[in-house]
């Protein structure tokens, strides 16, 4: 995937208490993404823009848009990522 495509669909990371807790205990991320990105899209447009290989994506729509938590592989660290986007 081309990295303006996936800029694209990855709108911005998303931080909340739970996140955060989400980020330490399950190695995951959340990001508000494009409403009419689907869960193969995400998974591509993250490993694109961030260099990460990603395990899982589920995704929900909320009144700030449509979430995806995105669960990295072992290999792939989401509080280094995080540390990177400057969200610790």
């Amino acid at each position: 995937m081309r990295l303006e495509d996936a800029q694209k669909i990855v709108l911005r990371p998303y931080l909340t208490e739970r996140t955060f807790e989400q980020i330490e205990r399950e190695n995951k991320l959340c990001f508000i993404v494009l409403d009419s990105a689907s869960k193969k899209q995400v998974a591509a447009a993250v490993e694109a823009l961030y260099e990460v290989k990603v395990r899982a994506v589920n995704t929900t729509r909320t009144l700030t848009g449509k979430k995806a938590f995105v669960r990295l592989a072992e290999e792939s660290s989401a509080a280094t990522l995080a540390t990177k986007l400057g969200l610790v």
